[in-house]
């Protein structure tokens, strides 16, 4: 999943399908993920994915097994057999096309003596079916519904001294996200997109995720960065949540390619607005949330 609103470079696809747009009707169809859209902005989608990985702990086992969910093309995957060489690492997703994309450049025995694999999975039931070291997320819960319910079921899954570890986008108020939700709730658009721009409001703020992961009893380090990228080329904030954010709404317009250009075009126009291209670049802040919850160490 990653989708950065984690796709993606996860970083991340979606690793369970959105919420619909009426939660007393049917459910919106997962969206079709494109990677190479979303490795566009590897790097920069790539770097929390680094600071997540620097403050894990020495895990209890070795080798160790490791789960990545919400694991989109694999290349964050990729990096957890960097740290644990011997490890037997898994990575789960919803999305087909991540994972041919994860499977064709990363599935296969690791030079340290460890394998990567990877499995198709829904995170919102996701359960471990075996002991884990580490279950990791890298910008993938955004798109789980009630995901900090699922908090305690993970817990479960690992090792005394395990540890769970995910960060999570926190710029679902940002101009972005706004004025993607404020476009989809237009005349022009409601009737085919309402509600698909406005889908994060179960995200929850870092107090609330420590006292989530100390109230089951581990140890966790909770922390928030806003990251102020300078994106280059021509629209870069558009080309960006093309790889994450606009996902369900391109999903919704189909084959309409008519519809597709004229959202874009409107949608275009406002992102320039709200994020002028510099002498150097477009700024483009990003806030994520991380959490590191280590099971069975005294929470305080």
């Amino acid at each position: 999943m990653h989708s950065d609103t984690a796709p993606a470079a996860r970083s991340g696809a979606a690793g369970a399908a959105p919420e619909g747009p009426d939660p007393d009707g049917p459910a919106a169809p997962a969206p079709t993920w494109d990677p190479q859209q979303y490795l566009r902005h590897a790097g920069h989608r790539a770097r929390p994915f680094l600071d997540l990985l620097a403050r894990i702990p020495e895990l209890p086992a070795a080798p160790a097994r490791i789960a990545d969910l919400g694991c989109g093309p694999g290349n964050v995957t990729a990096l957890l057999s960097e740290r644990w060489p011997d490890a037997r690492v898994s990575g789960y997703d919803l999305s087909p096309e991540m994972l041919r994309r994860a499977e064709a450049e990363y599935a296969g025995p690791t030079p340290g003596g460890g394998s990567l694999d990877f499995r198709h999975g829904d995170l919102a039931g996701w359960t471990p079916g075996e002991t884990y070291d580490l279950i990791v997320s890298n910008a993938a819960l955004q798109w789980v519904p009630g995901h900090a319910g699922s908090f305690a079921r993970w817990i479960d899954g690992l090792r005394p001294g395990g540890t769970f570890a995910f960060q999570i986008p926190g710029n679902f108020t940002a101009p972005s996200h706004r004025l993607l939700a404020e476009l989809c709730d237009t005349a022009r658009w409601r009737e085919r997109l309402g509600g698909h721009g406005a889908r994060y409001v179960h995200i929850l703020d870092p107090g609330e995720y420590l006292d989530r992961l100390t109230g089951l009893g581990c140890a966790a380090d909770v922390w928030e960065t806003t990251y102020h990228q300078l994106l280059q080329g021509p629209d870069p904030v558009l080309d960006w949540v093309k790889g994450t954010a606009l996902r369900p709404v391109l999903t919704a317009l189909g084959d309409d390619r008519a519809a597709v250009e004229d959202f874009l075009a409107e949608y275009r126009e406002v992102l320039r607005e709200a994020y002028p291209a510099g002498p150097c670049g477009t700024v483009f802040p990003f806030r994520r949330v991380f959490a590191v919850a280590r099971k069975e160490a005294r929470a305080c």
